[in-house]
C-alpha cells in the first residue's frame, strides 16, 4: 500500500516547512499550498488522503476552504490549525465537517495520533460504505476513472459530450461537473431534447417575443437565456431534429440567441454540456446528425461504463438504495439475503443504475421482514439460479432469528401453494414435507 498523502495548506512559510519536515520523517508523501484557493486547484486535479489547514489565511480562509470542499464534493478528512483557539472557531470547523481541531503550538505527538485517528477513520468508512463521489457510488477501476476525470473536465471551459447507455447517470455526471465548475453559482438548466414536440422545441430553447405568434402575449425567455453565465445540459441530444440542429449549431458558434419573433440577436455565455445513449459518429455517417455540430459539441468526451462492466459497484449501490428506501419508508430492513444479492450480482441490467434503484425501491416496499428475499426482486431477464446456494450473512446489528426464520417459511409455503394452484398434497411434496406437517404449518401462520 502507497504510503498516504497529506495536503498542508497554510501562509506561514516557517510552519509549513516544519510540517513538512516532520510529516517526511513520519512515512507521509507531503504537498503543500499557501491558501485555501491554491488548495482546491490542487485538489482539483490530484489526490489527497488528509489536509491540515490553517483557519487564518488570506484570499480564502480555512473555514471558506472547508465549506467550498464539501461543496465539491471532496469527503477527505480535514484538521483545522490555528494560533487564535477559540470555541467559537472550533465549532463552526466542526459544524463545516473538519475532524478536528487543533491550536499552535501544538504538541507533535498529540498531532501524530490526530492524523492517524482522522486516517483510520476514513479508511474504516470508505471500507464500510465504499466510495462516493458527488452522489456518484463506486469503487471499480471503471467508475473511478470516471471519478478522476469529472473536476479535470470541470476546470475547462469547453463543451462536453456524455456518452453512455440509458440508466448510467449522465445527468448526474453533468451536475457535479457544473458544481465543480467556476460556473457553480450560476444556473444549471436541463433539457430533454426527446421530451419536447419539435414544433415547441425553437421556442423553448430561444424564447419568443410578444405577438411572434397566436397565443404569444408576452416575451418567454428561452432557456439557452436562462442558462446565461452557467451550464446548459442538452439530454439525449441524439433526438434533435436535424432543422434545429442548424440553428443549434449558430448558437454553439456564434454564442448568440434569436428568439421567435425578435430581430436582434442577444449575445450569452453559456457552457454546454450534452448527453446521448447514441453513437453519434454512426449517426453522423448515417446523415442523421450534423457533423459540423458533433464537432462543437464533442470538445471533450466522457463515457459512462455500463453497470455490467462495473460488477463490483452493486453491493454498495444496492445497500445505499436499501439504507434510501427503508428510511423514506419507514422500514426495518437490515439488508439483502445473498441468495438475493446473488441474483443481482449475475443480471445484465439493461437499465443499468436506474433500473437497480427502482428494483431495490419496489423490494423494500413489497417486503416485510428484514432481509430482501428473491421473491420480492422484480427483474425483467431472470437468470437461473441453484436454490441449493442460498445462505444469509448476519446484519450488522443482528436479527430477530425466529422471526426472520418464520419470514422464510411463510413465504415458501405461499410460493408452494401458487406454484401448485393452492392443491396441497403437491405443495407439501414440492416442499419435502409430509401433509401432516404442512397442514399444521399453514395453520401455524393462519395461513389454511
Amino acid at each position: 500500500m502507497s504510503s498516504p498523502t497529506i495536503l498542508i495548506v497554510d501562509d506561514d512559510k516557517s510552519l509549513q516547512e516544519f510540517l513538512e519536515i516532520f510529516l517526511s520523517k513520519e512515512g507521509f508523501k507531503v504537498k503543500v499550498a499557501g491558501d485555501g484557493e491554491e488548495a482546491l486547484a490542487f485538489l482539483a486535479e490530484n489526490p489527497a488522503d488528509l489536509v491540515l489547514a490553517d483557519i487564518r489565511m488570506p484570499r480564502l480562509d480555512g473555514i471558506s476552504f472547508l465549506k467550498a470542499l464539501r461543496e465539491r464534493g471532496l469527503n477527505l478528512p480535514v484538521i483545522m490549525i490555528t494560533a487564535y483557539a477559540s470555541l467559537d472557531t472550533a465549532v463552526a470547523a466542526k459544524q463545516e465537517g473538519a475532524f478536528d481541531y487543533v491550536a499552535k503550538p501544538f504538541k507533535l505527538d498529540e498531532l501524530r495520533k490526530l492524523i492517524a485517528r482522522a486516517l483510520s477513520q476514513a479508511r474504516g468508512s470508505s471500507g464500510a460504505q465504499g466510495h462516493e463521489f458527488m452522489g456518484l457510488i463506486g469503487r471499480s477501476p471503471a467508475i473511478r476513472r470516471v471519478f478522476e476525470m469529472i473536476p479535470r473536465i470541470a476546470n475547462a471551459p469547453s463543451n462536453v459530450l456524455i456518452t453512455g447507455e440509458s440508466g448510467t447517470g449522465k445527468e448526474l455526471v453533468a451536475r457535479a461537473i457544473h458544481k465543480l465548475s467556476p460556473r457553480r453559482d450560476k444556473p444549471f438548466v436541463v433539457v430533454n431534447c426527446g421530451g419536447i414536440p419539435p414544433n415547441l422545441l425553437e421556442s423553448e430553447l430561444f424564447g419568443y417575443k410578444a405577438g411572434a405568434f397566436t397565443g404569444a402575449t408576452r416575451d418567454k425567455e428561452g432557456l439557452f437565456l436562462k442558462a446565461h453565465q452557467g451550464t446548459i445540459f442538452l439530454d439525449e441530444i441524439g433526438e434533435l431534429p436535424l432543422e434545429m440542429q442548424v440553428k443549434l449549431l449558430r448558437v454553439v458558434q456564434e454564442k448568440v440567441v434569436l428568439p421567435l419573433g425578435a430581430t436582434k440577436e442577444i449575445k450569452i455565455d453559456v457552457r454546454i454540456i450534452s448527453a446521448t445513449n447514441r453513437d453519434l459518429a454512426k449517426e453522423v455517417l448515417e446523415g442523421n446528425f450534423r457533423e459540423d455540430l458533433y464537432y462543437r459539441l464533442n470538445v471533450i468526451t466522457l463515457e459512462l461504463p455500463p453497470l455490467r462492466e462495473r460488477r463490483e459497484d452493486i453491493p454498495l449501490l444496492v445497500d445505499h438504495f436499501l439504507k434510501k428506501y427503508a428510511r423514506k419508508m419507514g422500514k426495518e430492513i437490515q439488508g439483502i439475503s445473498d441468495f438475493a444479492l446473488k441474483a443481482l450480482m449475475e443480471y445484465d441490467f439493461p437499465g443499468n443504475v436506474r433500473e437497480l434503484e427502482n428494483i431495490i425501491e419496489r423490494s423494500v416496499a413489497l417486503e416485510t421482514g428484514p432481509l430482501i428475499l428473491p421473491e420480492n426482486l422484480v427483474l425483467s431477464r431472470r437468470q437461473k439460479t441453484d436454490t441449493r446456494t442460498f445462505s444469509v450473512t448476519l446484519p450488522e446489528n443482528g436479527l430477530d432469528l425466529e422471526s426472520f426464520l418464520a419470514e422464510i417459511e411463510v413465504s415458501l409455503l405461499k410460493q408452494a401453494l401458487a406454484r401448485t394452484g393452492g392443491n396441497k398434497t403437491e405443495a407439501a411434496k414440492l416442499l419435502g414435507l409430509n401433509f401432516r406437517s404442512f397442514r399444521y404449518r399453514l395453520a401455524k401462520y393462519g395461513l389454511s
